[in-house]
């Protein structure tokens, strides 16, 4: 089962820049690997991550077979008020997973 590991700030001042830390718990099967068999392992990747801030998009990222297994993404923002960031993976054979956490500006 995915799990998703979130790091934000709980609070920042006003204008503040903000690393957002994301890791994400997903095998990412490229589908070029065989069996011992020989049959191909159906491919099953994360194809997207898209993190919004009080319902704005704010970073989106488009992922391919190349990503590592439990892919790890950090990107930065800047914080104007105090609000709820949403983030959501979408993938391969239905995947959907999301997770929030808040911020409190001074």
């Amino acid at each position: 089962m995915a799990s998703a590991l979130i790091n934000v700030p709980a609070k920042a001042k006003r204008g503040d820049i903000i690393e957002i830390k994301t890791l994400m718990s997903h095998i990412m099967e490229t589908g070029y690997r065989h069996t011992a068999t020989g049959e191909v392992v159906p491919r099953d990747i994360i194809t997207s991550f898209t993190c919004r801030f009080n319902g704005a998009e704010i970073f989106r990222a488009d992922l391919f077979p190349a990503i590592s297994a439990n892919p790890f993404i950090t990107f930065f923002t800047t914080v104007t008020q105090s609000g709820k960031f949403e983030f959501e993976w979408i993938g391969d054979k239905g995947f959907s997973e999301t997770a929030s956490a808040s911020i409190t500006v001074e």
